[in-house]
């Protein structure tokens, strides 16, 4: 017997439904497949519970989310005794969203939670909104971001809201694995649940176009394509840009309506250029001075812009990072507001050059692990400084305190302010790039993701990391590592004559090599999908004899190189 043949048992019988237990006596006629659904409990990671949807305990569905649901119940009234708790669930565009949310909202209700339920899909960042907005001790939401569409997923947010952080992340954990499937309350009280709508949509879209309606070019004159990418950000991206003033907006019809099926990408992920090749085409037809997508639940921005030749060319999230950020710190300090009390903040594995521009700006710097809600416990940790902007490198921005999560509502807002600026002086958004690089240095950056699917490809990803712990590399593609950071062991190791040093952040699943030329290279299994990553970081000095394309090959060369060598599985 298989040490999960058990559980598969319990499965087949109360309190499971008969639906679900029919489902299970089908998957047994499948060994392999019955395994991967059984072998292990989804578990929560960076961007909190991720997985395929199905029957079994590695799988989203009514029970697995119901466990997760009961246990947060069970911990709220823990951490907050004798007060009425509310919660607030949200929804995005997938497969069983509306009826998972539903069931969310249902076990919140039986235990004696107020639930405050979004009426229609909704975007991640209005839930992290709302959840300070109506003063609620936590929130939830469906979504699998930009996974496959056969995947779901459960997002937590405390009542800062930001995601789930220590200590309160391992705690829930814990109050998760305590409960048993019988344990779960599913009766409603109708009376605890509130649905939400436009009330929250007013004030949500009107923060963002507070923070992110800076700029002072003509809005009249820029052209706009936009795709939601079948998402959620047809609720609220037309609407701010309108609302910010801007006339031109072409919406990618094709790609306009909610569609948990993506029939138009092979993944919905404004990452990917193939996710913004209909748009970019739009784009070309229409003469469009900026072209950008959001992925499903819409906290990923990915823009396009034109290049020297006319062409459009889709930004990477280091760059979207560095030119928002850019424009952040001239406006502010424009306006006479950099007093030393500000800071930006981004992540261990995003470029380095955000750290030269908050020294040039007289800011504060801050670098978190891998995963916005580092962030958002930035901004919750330093209450009396001000969070001017930040991001990460898998294409998230943030503007302001009033969201704790990444924000491709006013990151596209923001976009169309700097592009329309620009515009107004004959510039684009690539020759602000240009000028960063010009100031701080030429970097580029590169990510490289592999997919290791079931129990052996968990093994493989295992083994790698295991591998470069016991044996890290003294030399890569013939440069010398200078240091070797480990987040799971909290240790950074510095070769040569000095000593090693304690490293002060959270215990992750993460090495950093430092090279000599100061080149950096990061691995990392993801927490929500079944892929470890590699991530490099080359730069040089800007050279004006050279044009930008020779310079960037030149670097892309040697990310090549040293990407022959550390990818290896």
């Amino acid at each position: 017997m298989h040490d999960f043949e058990h559980t598969v048992l319990e499965w087949m019988q109360s309190p499971f439904d008969t639906a679900t237990q029919e489902e299970v006596r089908k998957l047994r006629k499948d060994p392999a497949a019955l395994e991967d659904a059984f072998y292990k409990n989804l578990a929560f990671g960076t961007g909190g519970m991720r997985g395929k949807m199905g029957v079994g305990t590695n799988r989203i569905n009514q029970y697995t989310i119901g466990k997760n649901t009961q246990g947060l119940s069970n911990y709220l009234k823990i951490c907050f005794p004798n007060e009425q708790i509310k919660a607030v669930v949200a929804y995005d565009c997938r497969h069983n969203s509306s009826a998972l949310a539903k069931t969310v909202a249902d076990v919140f209700t039986a235990n004696g939670i107020k639930c405050f339920l979004f009426s229609e899909l909704r975007t991640t960042p209005e839930l992290s909104f709302a959840v300070r907005h109506l003063k609620a001790h936590c929130g939830i939401v469906l979504t699998a971001s930009h996974n496959p569409p056969e995947y779901n997923g459960y997002k937590v947010y405390w009542q800062d809201g930001g995601q789930i952080v220590p200590p309160h992340d391992t705690a829930l954990s814990s109050a998760i694995e305590r409960v048993k499937f019988e344990d779960v309350l599913f009766a409603p009280r109708k009376e605890l649940l509130e649905l939400i709508n436009t009330t929250i949509d007013k004030a949500y879209q009107k923060v963002v176009v507070s923070l992110a309606a800076i700029g002072r070019g003509n809005r009249n004159q820029l052209t706009i394509v936009f795709t939601p990418l079948h998402g959620t950000s047809i609720t609220a991206i037309p609407q701010v840009l309108e609302q910010a003033g801007y006339k031109h907006i072409y919406l990618v019809e094709e790609q306009a309506n909610p569609d948990g099926n993506f029939p138009t990408v092979s993944s919905p992920n404004p990452e990917e250029p193939q996710a913004l090749a209909m748009a970019i085409e739009k784009g070309l037809e229409i003469g469009a001075d900026i072209v950008f997508g959001t992925d499903p639940d819409s906290d990923r921005l990915g823009i396009a812009v034109r290049n020297k030749k006319g062409n459009f060319v889709l930004l990477n999230g280091n760059q979207m990072m560095v030119v928002m950020t850019q424009y952040l710190l001239d406006y502010w300090q424009r306006n006479g507001r950099i007093t030393g009390n500000q800071f930006i903040a981004t992540t261990i594995v995003s470029t380095p050059l955000l750290s030269k521009m908050a020294k040039s700006y007289g800011v504060g710097y801050q670098e978190t692990l891998t995963g916005f809600k580092w962030i958002g416990k930035r901004i919750h940790d330093y209450p009396n400084l001000e969070f001017i902007g930040g991001g990460e490198e898998s294409f998230g921005y943030l503007i302001g305190d009033q969201v704790r999560d990444k924000d491709a509502v006013s990151a596209a807002l923001l976009a169309c302010e700097m592009a329309s600026d620009l515009k107004e002086t004959g510039s684009t958004l690539m020759n602000l790039l240009e000028d960063c690089y010009r100031k701080y240095g030429f970097y580029q950056e590169r990510l490289v993701s592999i997919t290791k699917e079931g129990k052996e490809g968990l093994k493989s990803i295992e083994n790698t990391m295991k591998d470069y712990r016991k044996k890290p590399p003294q030399k890569i593609a013939g440069i010398s590592v200078v240091s070797v950071e480990d987040y799971q062991t909290s240790v950074k190791k510095n070769f040569g004559a000095l000593a090693d040093a304690a490293i002060d952040l959270p215990i992750s699943n993460v090495l950093l090599f430092h090279l000599a030329d100061d080149s950096k290279i990061a691995l990392r299994p993801s927490g929500t999908e079944p892929k470890i990553k590699f991530y490099f970081s080359v730069n040089q000095p800007f050279d004006s004899t050279t044009s930008w394309e020779q310079q960037q090959e030149k670097l892309n060369r040697k990310i090549d190189r040293l990407q022959d060598e550390m990818v290896k599985i």
